[in-house]
């Protein structure tokens, strides 16, 4: 079996793992009458271990273990966690194992970026020519997670979170058949100070970095929004609409939106030659806008195409935003704290504001939900919608940059 295909096969389980839960689980949570602030709180895990662990997990990987071991450790670890999580029958019984799990599933994603870069390097591939198409793969696995999940009428059930342990479990094994993926001892030692991205403070030395910075962890607080609410936002149809596509297949109408991601992808390096990091970000902060307002007047019915028009904005408003701004930190950050800029910027806009995002949301969702538990769901959306055009209106603002546009 060739390398490319071992890597586009590790991808797309990582991915599948992800996708067999993330978007369903919020809705099957609601469904068994999990508090809004309990589910806030299981989907902010992810945030808070992207803030704890890949820092960890990088020295480990750095000095002392393989990249593929520890890899396969994680998922192994994860399998089990997801497993007795499917079992849980209370909040209680359910979040500590959801902890464990974000907590060694979030480093994953850096390490099979780590250990693709390096066996591509070693085959003496291009990683920038040969690493994009088998990511894409990684989108792929979650899609089709997400497929299964909702054919298979697991939405609703556990046995989305069986589904994702049985990949983990898959995976974790899998993983110990690659090629090592040795520390790098040459490339000097990485500190604590580093790994969790502390050198990069440096460059608050610049205003222009300042504002990038508070304002990727303000426009952070949108991006797992709709992946939380967005599925009991569907299923709230089921009475008006019983019967619909969109209330049968929640999880295939919200596919659309990774599927945008995977094209809008493509897009960015021509937007970032030709119109540059300012106006590329107010797009992104723009297409949230219309994700939220979409959402706020698309139903099932006579506002489907609204819906629709939503799920094709998302890949503006999250890759503008996600991979631009990598993209810029590694362009404007100097050579020696690029690592460390890069994990600033991880933790403010997929750390801390992903966390704050969930809590701020569901305090907008309780305030929108009356006594009977009946949502306000165009207000809710609403709300989300003028946050979004508040934001960008002060970046454009305060936000300085001039830009050269390159052929």
């Amino acid at each position: 079996m060739g390398l490319k295909l071992r890597l586009t096969i590790m991808l797309f389980l990582n991915f599948f793992i992800w996708g067999a839960w993330l978007i369903s689980f919020g809705g099957y949570l609601d469904h068994i009458g999990i508090a809004g602030n309990q589910i806030a709180f299981i989907y902010a895990m992810a945030g808070i271990a992207s803030i704890i662990t890949p820092g960890i997990i990088g020295i480990i990987a750095d000095k002392w273990l393989n990249s593929e071991r520890l890899y396969g450790i994680c998922h192994l670890i994860g399998a089990a966690a997801l497993y007795f999580a499917s079992k849980a029958t209370s909040y209680d019984q359910l979040w500590p194992w959801m902890m464990l799990n974000a907590l060694v599933f979030m480093p994953t994603i850096s390490l099979s970026f780590s250990v693709s870069y390096s066996l591509l390097t070693k085959a003496g591939l291009n990683t920038v020519k040969d690493f994009p198409p088998i990511r894409t793969w990684g989108t792929v696995g979650f899609i089709i997670a997400m497929w299964i999940v909702n054919f298979l009428g697991w939405n609703m059930t556990s046995h989305q979170l069986l589904l994702a342990s049985a990949a983990g479990l898959v995976l974790g094994i899998y993983s110990f058949t690659l090629p090592p993926s040795p520390p790098v001892k040459t490339q000097g030692k990485t500190s604590w100070k580093t790994a969790f991205g502390l050198d990069a403070f440096s460059l608050f030395k610049q205003r222009k970095m300042v504002v990038f910075f508070i304002f990727a962890l303000l426009l952070g607080i949108c991006l797992q929004i709709t992946n939380t609410w967005g599925t009991p936002f569907l299923n709230s149809f089921d009475s008006d609409y019983a019967g619909s596509f969109s209330v049968k297949y929640p999880l295939v109408i919200l596919s659309i939106s990774q599927i945008s991601e995977a094209l809008f992808i493509l897009a960015i390096p021509f937007f970032l030659r030709r119109y540059g990091i300012k106006t590329v970000m107010l797009l992104s902060l723009g297409a949230w806008v219309l994700r939220f307002g979409f959402f706020g007047i698309g139903n099932p019915g006579t506002g489907f195409t609204w819906l629709l028009l939503s799920m094709i904005v998302y890949g503006m408003a999250f890759d503008f935003f996600n991979i631009s701004g990598s993209l810029f930190i590694e362009k404007e950050a100097p050579a020696n704290i690029r690592s460390s800029a890069q994990g600033l910027f991880m933790m403010a806009a997929n750390g801390f504001g992903a966390v704050i995002g969930q809590f701020a949301a569901a305090e907008v969702i309780n305030r929108f939900t009356s006594p009977e538990g009946i949502r306000d769901w165009h207000s809710i959306w609403f709300t989300f919608a003028a946050y979004a055009l508040i934001i960008g209106v002060l970046f454009a603002v305060f936000f300085k940059y001039k830009h050269k546009p390159e052929n």
